[in-house]
């Protein structure tokens, strides 16, 4: 009867192994799967950009005009005080 438990123990470890392998291949699959939508719409755009060269172009000048827009942006929003001068002189 000793002989048992060792058995049974191994039983235990043989199912959470499995549990745990299937629980990692799922996981796998699902960035597998993340991965091809990735790869599908990088072959779309591209599909896309080749066909009309100039959404590229346009995508391009876009981009430009955000990263200027941004940095504007940011430096004006650094000139902005941090708080109003009437509420300074209230606290007072």
């Amino acid at each position: 009867m000793a002989e048992k438990e060792p058995q049974e123990g191994n039983y235990d470890n043989m199912v959470k192994m499995m549990e745990d392998l299937n629980r990692d291949l799922e996981k796998l699959l699902e960035e597998m799967e993340k991965l091809t939508v990735q790869a599908a719409w990088m072959a779309y755009e591209m599909v896309v950009i080749r066909t009309n060269p100039d959404l590229a172009n346009s995508m391009s000048h876009l981009e430009e005009a955000f990263l200027s827009c941004k940095e504007e942006m940011d430096k004006k929003w650094q000139e902005v005080p941090s708080e109003p001068e009437g509420e300074e002189q209230k606290k007072e």
